[in-house]
């Protein structure tokens, strides 16, 4: 990986950073190909249990398409024709996107500072959001003339409904992190100094819990989102089937009936 995103994966859990504090982990090309080469391989590695999503610094977790690079690119598409610019889109945050939301195993993110644009997207992707109490997201977008993209026109809606949505979207401004609490955005918040410890000790949690049974809660939640209760009971006879197979499901009525802690396996 590059420096501007680092991986590292410890006892089951991946944790990858945005590092580049200095331009307030903005998003330029190198940025957005780490990232989506560290999310990929945390999905595609079974040792990889849980992730973390986190960013260096303390202003903030991501605010972005980096826009000076952008402009430079705008105008190289203008003097070429060939209008490449816009192509990130399908080839960097999409794929981050659909590593994010649809790998097989929780994700956390620790929000430490402003989550904007593609930033607020990111955020949305992971399972659940730590946030600081400094912290404040944006959608940006309309504000530089553009639509939604990082998946935000489909995981804002599910979170907060489509009328609070579109009114954030027409209407970018900056959401505190009590606000963002209070409309379903945040899970928790903890003081700033407190961020790192708290996330990365929710995250463990995870990467020593039933991966197997997680993994069926995320996709089952993602397919309540657009099918009927008909459809959706019969994904979770198939889902629950998958789990009550797992290894962990013995372990855990095992303990359960020992009256010990289960000690899972993630299989």
């Amino acid at each position: 990986m590059a420096d501007t995103v680092l991986y590292e994966v410890s006892d089951g859990l991946a944790t990858i950073t945005l590092n580049r504090p200095e331009a307030m982990n903005a998003m330029n090309n190198e940025a957005k190909v780490a990232l989506r080469d560290a999310v990929q391989a945390a999905a595609a590695d079974e040792a990889v249990r849980a992730v973390l999503l986190t960013a260096s610094g303390e202003r903030a977790f991501c605010v972005g398409q980096d826009l000076k690079e952008h402009v430079g690119s705008l105008m190289a598409d203008r003097e070429d024709g060939k209008g490449r610019t816009m192509n990130t889109v399908r080839e960097h945050y999409n794929p981050i996107v659909r590593a994010l939301t649809g790998m097989p195993k929780p994700v956390v993110a620790a929000v430490n500072g402003v989550a904007a644009g593609a930033g607020f997207g990111f955020a949305l992707c992971a399972d659940y959001r730590i946030v600081a109490d400094h912290a404040s997201f944006n959608t940006s977008f309309a504000g530089v003339a553009l639509t939604a993209d990082s998946g935000v026109s489909w995981t804002l809606p599910r979170l907060i409904g489509p009328g609070r949505a579109t009114d954030l979207l027409l209407f970018p401004r900056s959401l505190t992190a009590r606000e963002a609490y209070e409309l379903g955005i945040a899970n928790r918040i903890v003081p700033g100094a407190e961020l790192a410890d708290e996330a990365r000790k929710v995250a463990r949690t995870l990467a020593e819990g039933p991966t197997v049974a997680y993994a069926a809660l995320k996709e089952a939640v993602a397919f309540s989102a657009d099918h009927s209760l008909d459809e959706t009971l019969d994904k979770e006879d198939e889902l629950q089937a998958r789990a009550g197979a797992s290894e962990d499901h013995t372990i855990a009525v095992q303990a359960f009936l020992a009256k010990e802690k289960p000690k899972y396996l993630g299989r």
